[in-house]
C-alpha cells in the first residue's frame, strides 16, 4: 500500500508534498511549526490540510500494521493465497480488511462450528458443490454417529455451515453494504406516546445515501432516550438474489436447500450484522462531520476580537443564590468582587442598583460582560436600566454585551481556578472568567476543556476521544496563530505553544516567577526540560515585548533573524527602527516594493519565508484577531414581546450547525437562521457564510410565543 500516493489523491496535493510533509511529522515537527517555517518544503500547505494529512497517515499507517496482522494470522492457518494478497492489498478501510479475515477469524462457538465438530464439513461442501446425483439423504445416512442422531440433523448441520460461509464470504458483503447505501432507508418511529424533542422523527424516513450528519446523530439521540425506534429497510428480494445468482447452479434438492441456507444466513448472520456495521458507518460519519463542525467553530470562537484597554465588570446571572460582580482592570487584575439579587425571588432593584453604580464609579468600569445563562435577560433588563439611570444624572457612558458563559462553571470548579484564586468562592470565579473572555477569549477560553465552551451539534454524543484530540489540535492552530506574550501568559495557554507541554509550560511560569521576565527567546533554553528541539518548535510563537530584540515582537523565527537583519540592511534600516511608529511608514512602503524574487536569492531563502519576514517587519506586535468583528455593544434591552414579523435587527453568529446558525439578536434565546435562510444562493455548508462572531443583519420571519423561539432569515434585507 503507497500511502502517500492515497493521501495525495485524497487531498489532491502532490505526492512530493505528502512525502516531504510525513518527513518532518516523522521528525517529531509540530504541525503549527509545519504550517508556519517550513512553506518551502511542503509546498505552503494549510494546518487544515496539515492536520488531515497527520490524521490519514495515523489512519493508513494502523491499516497497514492490520493487513500485516492477518497475513501473518493466515499464513500460520496454511490458508494464505494470492488472490488473499491481491484482495489484502487493495482494501482501504479497517472494515474492508475485517471483512476479508471474517473468514480465518477464530470464532467463540455457532452452529457452524458445532456442526464441524460433528463432521459435517463434507456435506456441506457436497451440497454446496451440487455435482453429485446422489440422493441427499441417502448421502446424509454416512454421517449419522452418536452425536448426529438422524439424515435431519445430519442436513440441518450442514446447512449451518453454509449459511456461515455466506455470511463470512467478502464479495457477499461488500455488494450487500453497496445495496444498502444505493437503496437502502432510515426508517423512524415514535417508541412511546409523549411529547419529546424527536417528534419529527415519529414517523420518519429518508434514504442512507441522503441523510446528513445531524440527523444521524438526533435519530441516535433519541433512540438511547428510548424515544423512538430504529430500523433499516432494504431490498431483501434482490439480496437473496445477488446471493442465490453466485450459489446455486443447479435444480433440485441441493438447489432447495441451498435456498433455506441462503434464507437463513441473511436473517440470522448477515442482515443483523450488516445492520450493525451500515449504523456504526453513518455514525462514524456523523461523528466526523459534527466534529468537524465543532472544531471551525471552537477556532472562530478563540480567535474572538479582544477588547484591550478596558476595566471591564463581569455580571454573572442568577436567581436565588444572586448575580454575582467581578471588576477586571485592563490587565486582567481584579480589583472588585460582589453579590447582587436584583433577580427573583429577593429583587432587591434598589439595593443592586445602588452597588451596581458604587462599583462603576469607583473602577472607572467601561464595559459590563453579561454571562448568557440562567436569569441572563433579566439580568440585562436590570444593566440596562441601571446604566440608562447613571447616563441621565451624571452623563457617564457605560455599555454592556452579552458574553457565551459556557464552560465557566466548569472553569470556577478546577485545579487550576483554584490555583489562580485560592482565596475566591466558586461563584465569584465564574464572573471572573466571563469577564476576562471579553478582554482576551483566547487566553480565557484556554484553560477550560474545549468540549464545554458549548458550540456546535451534538458534541457529548460523538466519539469522546476523537472530538478531544481534534479540539486539541484546533487550540493548539489558534494559539500559535496568534502568539503568546511569553511574560504575561498562563501555564494553560502555554502548553498549547507549538513544542511546549504542560510540564514545561509550568517551569517556564516558575522559571519566571523565579528570575523576573524574559529579555530574550534564547533565555528559555535556560527553564528546565526545554531543550534545543522544543526551542526551535516554540520559539517563533512566543513574543518578547520591551525584550532586547525588537524582531522578537514578531513571529520572525530566530533561524530567520539574520535573513531579517539583511533585509533591513539593504534598504538602509536597522531592526530597531520596526519600533519607530514614523521610521516604520517609510520602511513599509521601501519593503513593498522589494523585488520578492531577486532579494530571496541574495539572501538564500525560500520566497515563501521572505514573503512572511516581509509581512511580519510590517506589522510588528499587530494582534491577528484584530481584524476579527468587535462584539456588539448595547445600552438597551430588546424584550421577546417587542418582536414583530418583518423586523430587521443586528446579531452576533453564537453557533454553527450543518442545519444553519444560531444568532443572538437580544431576547432570551438565540434565533436560528435556517440553512435554506442564509442566502438567495445555493448554500452547501453554513460555515461558507457565516463564522462565529460575525455581525450580521437578519429578519424576523417567525415567532413562537409558547416555546420563546424566534426564526430568522438573511435573505432579501431591505433597511
Amino acid at each position: 500500500m503507497n500511502i502517500a500516493n492515497i493521501i495525495a489523491e485524497e487531498l489532491k496535493i502532490k505526492r512530493s508534498q505528502v512525502e516531504k510533509t510525513i518527513n518532518l511529522i516523522d521528525e517529531g515537527n509540530t504541525i503549527p511549526f509545519i504550517a508556519r517555517y517550513r512553506k518551502e518544503v511542503t509546498g505552503n500547505l494549510s494546518d487544515e490540510v496539515l492536520r488531515n494529512l497527520s490524521e490519514r497517515l495515523t489512519y493508513l499507517r494502523n491499516l497497514d500494521q492490520r493487513k500485516q496482522e492477518v497475513k501473518t494470522s493466515i499464513e500460520n492457518q496454511g490458508k494464505w493465497t494470492d488472490e488473499l494478497a491481491l484482495e489484502l492489498e487493495k482494501a482501504l478501510t479497517l472494515a474492508e480488511v475485517e471483512d476479508i479475515y471474517r473468514p480465518y477469524k477464530q470464532k467463540k462457538k455457532t452452529r457452524a462450528s458445532v456442526a464441524k465438530q460433528k463432521g459435517l464439513e463434507p456435506l456441506a461442501q457436497n451440497i454446496l458443490e451440487q455435482t453429485d446425483k446422489k440422493n441427499i439423504y441417502e448421502l446424509a445416512k454416512e454421517f449419522i454417529t452418536d452425536e448426529v442422531k438422524n439424515e435431519e440433523e445430519a442436513i440441518q448441520g450442514a446447512k449451518d455451515i453454509i449459511a456461515e460461509i455466506i455470511s463470512d464470504d467478502p464479495y457477499f458483503r461488500k455488494k450487500i453494504k453497496s445495496l444498502y447505501y444505493r437503496e437502502g432507508t432510515i426508517e423512524t418511529a415514535a417508541a412511546k406516546d409523549e411529547k419529546s424533542p424527536y417528534e419529527m422523527y415519529y414517523e420518519f424516513s429518508e434514504k442512507i445515501s441522503t441523510i446528513p450528519s445531524h440527523r444521524i446523530l438526533a435519530i441516535n439521540r433519541g433512540e438511547k432516550e428510548e424515544f423512538l425506534k430504529v430500523k433499516i429497510n432494504k431490498n431483501i428480494e434482490k439480496i437473496i438474489k445477488i446471493i442465490s445468482d453466485k450459489i446455486i447452479k443447479s435444480q433440485g434438492e441441493r438447489a432447495d436447500l441451498l435456498k433455506e441456507a441462503i434464507e437463513d444466513s441473511w436473517a440470522r448472520l448477515i442482515e443483523p450484522s450488516i445492520d450493525r456495521e451500515i449504523h456504526s458507518d453513518l455514525t462514524e460519519k456523523a461523528d466526523k462531520q459534527a466534529i468537524a463542525v465543532f472544531g471551525k467553530n471552537a477556532k472562530q470562537l478563540l480567535l474572538g476580537a479582544p477588547l484591550k484597554g478596558l476595566t471591564v465588570l463581569g455580571f454573572d446571572p442568577a436567581y436565588r443564590t444572586g448575580c454575582k460582580l467581578a471588576v477586571i482592570d485592563e490587565t486582567g487584575k481584579v480589583l472588585d468582587t460582589g453579590v447582587v439579587y436584583p433577580t427573583e425571588p429577593q429583587n432587591d432593584i434598589e439595593g443592586s442598583k445602588k452597588e451596581l453604580i458604587r462599583l462603576i464609579t469607583k473602577d472607572n468600569i467601561n464595559m459590563i460582560a453579561i454571562g448568557n445563562g440562567t436569569a441572563s435577560r433579566e439580568s440585562e433588563l436590570f444593566v440596562s436600566d441601571t446604566i440608562k439611570e447613571l447616563k441621565e444624572k451624571t452623563g457617564i457612558d457605560v455599555y454592556y454585551t452579552i458574553v457565551s458563559e459556557a464552560g465557566a462553571s466548569v472553569y470556577s470548579a478546577s485545579k487550576l481556578a483554584t490555583e489562580e484564586y485560592p482565596e475566591l468562592n466558586v461563584s465569584l470565579r465564574g464572573a471572573i472568567s466571563i469577564a476576562r473572555r471579553l478582554q482576551d477569549p483566547l487566553a480565557e477560553f484556554v484553560k477550560i476543556d474545549p468540549k464545554a465552551i458549548g458550540i456546535g451539534q451534538y458534541q457529548h454524543d460523538v466519539n469522546q476521544k476523537q472530538l478531544s484530540e481534534s479540539l486539541s489540535g484546533v487550540v493548539e492552530d489558534a494559539v500559535n496563530e496568534v502568539g503568546v506574550d511569553i511574560n504575561t501568559a498562563t501555564s494553560s495557554l502555554l502548553s498549547y505553544v507549538s513544542g511546549i507541554n504542560s510540564g514545561i509550560a509550568k517551569n517556564i511560569v516558575k522559571y519566571r516567577d523565579e528570575n523576573g521576565k524574559f529579555k530574550e527567546r534564547k533565555e528559555l533554553l535556560k527553564v528546565p526540560k526545554l531543550g534545543k528541539t522544543a526551542y526551535e518548535q516554540c520559539a517563533g510563537f512566543v513574543r518578547i515585548p520591551d525584550g532586547k530584540n525588537p524582531l522578537e515582537i514578531t513571529a520572525v523565527h530566530p533561524e530567520s533573524y539574520k535573513v531579517a537583519e539583511k533585509l533591513l540592511s539593504s534598504i538602509g534600516y536597522k531592526k530597531e527602527d520596526i519600533l519607530d511608529k514614523e521610521k516604520l511608514k517609510e520602511l513599509k512602503n521601501k519593503l513593498g516594493a522589494i523585488n520578492i524574487e531577486k532579494t530571496a536569492k541574495d539572501l538564500e531563502v525560500g520566497e515563501m519565508t521572505l514573503k512572511d519576514i516581509i509581512s511580519e517587519l510590517c506589522k510588528p506586535g499587530r494582534d491577528p484577531r484584530e481584524d476579527m468583528p468587535k462584539p456588539i455593544l448595547r445600552s438597551d434591552v430588546l424584550k421577546f414581546e417587542d418582536l414583530k414579523d418583518g423586523m430587521i435587527l443586528t446579531g452576533t453568529v453564537r453557533n454553527i450547525t450543518d442545519f444553519g446558525a444560531f444568532v443572538d439578536v437580544g431576547v432570551k434565546h438565540d434565533g436560528l437562521v435556517h440553512i435554506s435562510e442564509l442566502s438567495d444562493k445555493f448554500v452547501r455548508k453554513s460555515s461558507d457564510v457565516v463564522s462565529i462572531g460575525d455581525i450580521v443583519k437578519v429578519k424576523v420571519i417567525g415567532i413562537d410565543f409558547e416555546k420563546q423561539k424566534v426564526k430568522l432569515s438573511m435573505k432579501d434585507i431591505k433597511e
